[in-house]
């Protein structure tokens, strides 16, 4: 089998599973449709597309999804911070959008979906500050190169859970390696910024087989566009940590 890594470190970066209107929360690491989403982003493929050709065959987004395991080693676990987000509002004449009767508020805010009036929205939204992830995919080798020359040269621009949270760091390591998921994240060296002493272990979560993990995530996108997923099963386990090496970013 072979692996491919990729390195999701920023400033922000969001990945709920659980929420969609006004409070969205995030995991404390990478979802699955999160990174399915920035792959499928670097290729260029529309959010409502139903078949994706992959090494030489036409698959669902879940079967794509299925075809490879994904394991997170948390180099930084960041901290969950909160935005408090709103939308809409009322302004008077004289304001950018103010052009009614002299004093009279002018209405304005974002439109809902039963065609009523449109209003001020509120939200809470959660998100990971200064965290870094070393996210590992396994799968055969042909499923996996076309994702890996994507990441190089995106057509679209990555970004980590939403379109505002851009990497701070290349998110491509190069190519696919042979190796083994738990092997691969347990001896990548550990990224030290500028007289930072590493921790005392790392954190790794990894995709097991279905009905065998400890934990369900339910985050394997079924349908992007209609928001379905469907569970997958992880375990968490703990190591100490490799090799260090000075983050070039940092130096």
């Amino acid at each position: 089998m072979s692996v491919l890594m990729l390195r999701l470190a920023g400033p922000m970066q969001s990945w709920g599973t659980q929420s969609r209107f006004i409070v969205r929360d995030t995991g404390l690491e990478p979802s699955k449709s999160g990174v399915i989403g920035l792959l499928c982003a670097a290729l260029g493929w529309q959010r409502d597309r139903e078949q994706f050709p992959i090494a030489g065959r036409e698959v669902t987004i879940e079967q794509l999804s299925r075809s490879f395991r994904m394991g997170v080693r948390v180099d930084r676990p960041g901290t969950v911070t909160r935005d408090y987000h709103t939308a809409g509002g009322e302004c008077r004449e004289g304001s950018v959008l103010g052009h009614g009767e002299k004093g009279k508020p002018i209405p304005y805010g974002v439109a809902k979906a039963d065609g009523s009036k449109p209003g001020t929205v509120v939200s809470q939204r959660y998100y990971l500050a200064d965290a870094d992830f070393l996210v590992a995919l396994e799968g055969d080798n042909a499923i996996l190169t076309p994702f890996a020359e994507a990441v190089a040269s995106p057509v679209w621009p990555v970004f980590l859970g939403r379109k505002c949270f851009v990497p701070g760091r290349p998110v491509y390591t190069g190519p696919s390696l042979e190796d083994e998921l738990v092997h691969a994240l347990e001896t990548t060296p550990w990224p030290r910024r500028t007289r930072e002493s590493p921790p005392d272990q790392l954190r790794l979560v990894i995709e097991t087989d279905f009905g065998i993990g400890p934990e369900v995530r339910h985050d394997v996108p079924v349908s992007f566009a209609r928001r379905t997923f469907a569970p997958r099963h992880v375990e968490t386990r703990f190591v100490a940590v490799p090799a260090v090496e000075d983050d070039p970013c940092c130096i």
